[in-house]
């Protein structure tokens, strides 16, 4: 049995107890840590009425790294501190599941990686929606090769954040601790989006603008054109200005024998599946989720458990939960210089401080 520390009880962290409780036969949960004791103690408090036992409770997370029963530790803190925590526990000897964005600059995922690949450790990332039952039925077309050349793909993230989201937590928003709605709320469909299409990148460009949020620093809305090595394009479109409430989530992938479009509020429902002779798919039929975060914690906790124990990569490598905050950085960066952006590049979201909305 894994023994794991959950260091962030914030916003994202009941989907971490819900994976924890829907894979209780491979990871207990140890220890529950948060700056906010009470959002601590209100997390073992859950655990101990699911589970029946009760994790310890910290403020400080270095005092979890020093344990010696802990195999992993989930990070579901806010984005800016994911680098820091990541590379603490690392050097201590744990392996890490972090949150996305793994990290803000392009320097600090790949000190991470390196860190992890030297210490021999685990490094995952939650892009969950890698793990939606639609998102796996295109993966496998794409691994067939069923699309044969595949020309474009789109993901439209179209949804709503509030004054009272921001005004929950001062550093969503900020370019030192988050980046805008293509950093935090449409980094999912972009990482689906470059997944289908390859993962290289060669060139992006990117226009950003702050049309509704004058509070925050960042941008809502969100353009991006990306040209990968295989000759595919991507059109990335993240807006937090639908009124009045989220909309949906849709990828698109359009090639030369197939055309698949998934949709929902979370990319949780295929929409339009045309091969030929296959028009319909069973998955056109599911319903929404609760909430646009889904549920797949819960297959990503139980294949990042199963790779500690087998000794494999997880399904999400550090290298592979890279590309698409790369590619956010690389829209950040176009859209402040002016011009298309090569790929690889150094940024990071701090350097958007120079950007005025």
């Amino acid at each position: 049995m894994l023994k794991m520390a959950l260091i962030g009880c914030g916003r994202i962290s009941p989907k971490h107890i819900e994976a924890v409780v829907e894979n209780h036969n491979l990871v207990t949960l140890q220890a529950v840590c948060d700056l906010f004791v009470q959002k601590a103690e209100a997390t073992a408090e859950k655990v101990e009425r699911t589970l029946g036992y009760r994790p310890q409770v910290y403020v400080d997370y270095k005092e979890i790294l020093q344990m010696d029963d802990i195999d992993f530790v989930a990070i579901s803190t806010p984005s800016g501190t994911h680098y820091q925590i990541a590379i603490d526990a690392l050097s201590s000897g744990k392996h890490v599941l972090v949150e996305k964005p793994m990290a803000l600059s392009t320097v600090h995922m790949r000190q991470m990686i390196e860190l992890a690949r030297e210490k021999e450790l685990k490094l995952g990332v939650c892009f969950q929606n890698r793990f939606n039952p639609p998102v796996q039925e295109l993966r496998k077309k794409i691994e067939n090769n069923n699309f044969g050349r595949i020309f474009y793909g789109t993901v439209s993230v179209r949804w709503n954040r509030n004054r009272d989201y921001y005004e929950q937590a001062s550093w969503r928003g900020t370019w030192q601790q988050d980046g805008g709605v293509l950093m935090n709320q449409s980094i999912h469909g972009i990482d689906l989006l470059q997944w289908m299409l390859g993962g290289k990148p060669k060139r992006v460009l990117g226009l950003i603008k702050n049309m509704n949020h004058p509070y925050i620093e960042s941008e809502d809305l969100g353009i991006g054109i990306v040209e990968f090595e295989s000759g595919a394009i991507g059109v990335v479109e993240g807006t937090s200005n639908i009124y009045n409430r989220n909309l949906e989530e849709v990828l698109s992938i359009f090639g030369e024998k197939g055309t698949v479009k998934i949709g929902g509020l979370a990319v949780n429902r295929i929409e339009v599946w045309r091969f030929a002779n296959e028009e319909t798919h069973p998955y056109m039929n599911l319903p929404d989720p609760e909430t646009v975060y889904g549920r797949g914690h819960v297959p990503l906790y139980r294949d990042f458990c199963e790779a500690l124990i087998a000794d494999r990569d997880p399904y999400i490598t550090g290298e592979e939960g890279k590309n698409a905050v790369e590619i956010i950085l690389a829209i950040y960066k176009s859209a402040l210089e002016r011009r298309w952006i090569e790929l690889p590049m150094e940024f990071s979201t701090e350097d958007m401080k120079r950007w005025s909305p």
